[in-house]
């Protein structure tokens, strides 16, 4: 919800109301949702909303904040999650000011907190959490918190907070049926403007989709495949375009980030327009907040500005604009600091009034730091192989590459050791260097990407290895399925996935394998893997050693084995023949 000076953390305008599909088992969450959202504070608080993954939270919580802003454009919203409330905390308390937790949480008017299983044995998040709720419940604030269980079936929970939530309203959103699975389908064709054949959408709705997510991303294969063949799709096509269904049950997320291209300076300018016009005294008030934020080492100025006038400002809307301020200066502060802990506290990361400053000094800096890790120079999108069976995945390719990030995101490209997935990633790559100057490409295998997190914690680098790839622009993973039973791993990628797709940056997959098929990924991965475009390479014959890798006058030989993904150099011919042989 960019552009509402109230919210605090971007929401798809897409989440309302009146594009959220009601049936059967979502009938009694939305009627709650509705009633928080036209009275916020005074109906259900707590709300806790819960259900598996892709079945409609974040919707029904993205519609409360949109609705609740309606007429309200002073209202104060804010997103976070289980996990960032914890890392808050910490940090928080790792800077010695524990009481700012409390004060960054208490300002707002509805506070939506995503995911609040991730807090399972953290008691001291969770004692913060308890006294944060009972200050919003006493000043009347609204509370909203989504779950993929009911809170009694959270493990390691304070029993005071389960009595506090408890204490207003749980809901639970279920799997649609087919009618409602059908309308969901309608829907998104209609906004999408995608027309299929009669009965397409019938035969998808008939398939047993558990959520929603994956119902979409149904949609979207079918889409792609029409747009890339040039071919209608039938009912008849259906299940052999989708082939079979994959598991369910994912958890929503919502990520509480404020975007870069805010414009809090022209806020505040604006802002500062209306101190001619205004001519309510808030002078004591305007007093304690300068009391407040000069001690933290904030300039100050617009507020002195706005004391020394003759008549007051809008108050409240000043005062609500310097605090947005502070929180963006801070997230920007917090990503330089993971790179570099000098950083912090930097006079740059102090003045609300030169915001666009902040953000050149951090892409100064984050373009300074380790770069991202490149594709290789070897594989282009030339070389690639075309055949029948690959023309899809290969359409697919350069649809993405011409409009990253906007058409079929994420990008997953699946197929046996030796089809071609790894030249495929790396021609990616290549090809969006070549198309977009300055653009941050991060291409990886995951067996890299695990070692380089476990360097970060050895190091006590984490915070720093996570902002290098959250400023990529273009992410590609190769061989994801090395990352099953790699729990730690698979964490820090769910965040890093949701990170980068809130910022319309593109992601690319490759696996040897289908999501479904890997067994060790967790559900949450795999359903927003599958919300994107799915594609398959084919097998393939393996060629030659010579033909894998052509010579080049002058230099050595180089043999690239896929299964390996080893580039490795041959001093001479006979060695080799003999490798080949072998």
């Amino acid at each position: 919800m960019s552009g509402e000076s109230g919210v605090l953390a971007p929401v798809d305008r897409a989440l309302r109301f009146d594009t959220f599909v009601v049936g059967a088992s979502n009938r009694l969450a939305h009627a709650a949702a509705r009633a928080v959202a036209d009275a916020p504070g005074q109906a259900y608080n707590p709300l806790v909303i819960y259900g598996g993954s892709g079945l409609g939270k974040t919707h029904l919580v993205g519609a409360i904040a949109h609705r609740a802003c309606e007429g309200r454009a002073t209202l104060r919203v804010r997103f976070t999650s289980g996990d960032e409330l914890a890392a808050h905390l910490h940090s928080a308390i790792a800077s010695g000011q524990p009481h700012q937790f409390l004060m960054d949480f208490q300002q707002v008017d509805l506070l939506v907190i995503d995911d609040i299983q991730f807090l399972t044995g953290q008691r001291e998040t969770q004692s913060e959490l308890l006294r944060l709720l009972n200050v919003l419940l006493q000043g009347g604030q609204q509370l909203v918190l989504t779950s993929d269980r009911q809170p009694s079936d959270i493990p390691d929970v304070d029993e005071r907070l389960l009595s506090r939530l408890s204490g207003g309203l749980v809901v639970d959103v279920g799997a649609p049926d087919f009618e409602m699975r059908l309308a969901i389908l309608r829907n998104v064709a209609q906004e999408r403007s995608v027309q299929f054949a009669d009965g397409v959408l019938d035969a998808v709705a008939r398939l047993p989709f558990g959520n929603v997510r994956e119902l979409k991303g149904a949609l979207n294969k079918l889409s792609a495949f029409q747009q890339l063949e040039g071919t209608p799709v039938t009912a008849a096509d259906v299940r052999a375009v989708l082939g079979e269904r994959a598991p369910t049950g994912v958890p929503d997320r919502i990520e509480a980030i404020i975007p870069a291209g805010t414009d809090y300076e022209g806020f505040l300018a604006d802002v500062l327009q209306e101190v001619e016009t205004r001519v309510e005294p808030w002078r004591v008030q305007l007093g304690d907040a300068l009391a407040q934020w000069r001690p933290e080492g904030w300039r100050v100025t617009v507020l002195e500005r706005a004391l020394s006038l003759p008549v007051a400002p809008d108050v409240n809307g000043l005062l609500q604009a310097f605090a947005a301020a502070v929180d963006h200066l801070r997230g920007l502060e917090a990503q330089a600091v993971a790179v570099d802990s000098a950083w912090s506290g930097h006079e740059a990361f102090r003045n609300v009034e030169a915001i666009p400053a902040a953000q050149q000094l951090l892409q100064r800096i984050l373009e300074t730091a380790q770069p991202l890790p490149a594709p290789s120079p070897a594989f282009l999108r030339a070389a690639l192989d075309s055949t029948p069976e690959s023309q899809l995945t290969l359409k697919a390719v350069d649809a993405v590459i011409a409009e990253p990030g906007s058409r079929y995101n994420p990008l997953l490209i699946h197929g046996p050791s030796g089809s071609g997935k790894t030249h495929v990633a790396h021609a990616i790559g290549n090809a969006m260097r070549e198309r977009g100057a300055g653009k941050r490409i991060a291409c990886l295998s995951a067996t890299l990407f695990v070692e380089e997190l476990i360097a970060a914690m050895q190091e006590g680098g984490t915070e720093q290895w996570r902002a290098r790839y959250r400023s990529a622009d273009v992410f590609i993973l190769d061989d994801i399925q090395e990352l099953e039973g790699k729990e730690r791993t698979q964490d820090e990628l769910f965040h890093l996935f949701n990170q980068l797709m809130s910022q319309g940056a593109q992601v690319v997959l490759t696996s040897a394998r289908a999501p479904r098929a890997l067994a060790g990924l967790a559900d949450r991965l795999r359903s927003r893997f599958e919300g994107g475009l799915v594609v398959a390479l084919p097998a393939r014959e393996r060629p030659r050693m010579e033909q894998l890798v052509p010579r080049t006058p002058g230099e050595p030989d180089r043999y690239f084995l896929d299964r390996e993904k080893v580039v490795w150099q041959w001093p001479d011919l006979g060695g080799r023949l003999i490798e080949e042989y072998r």
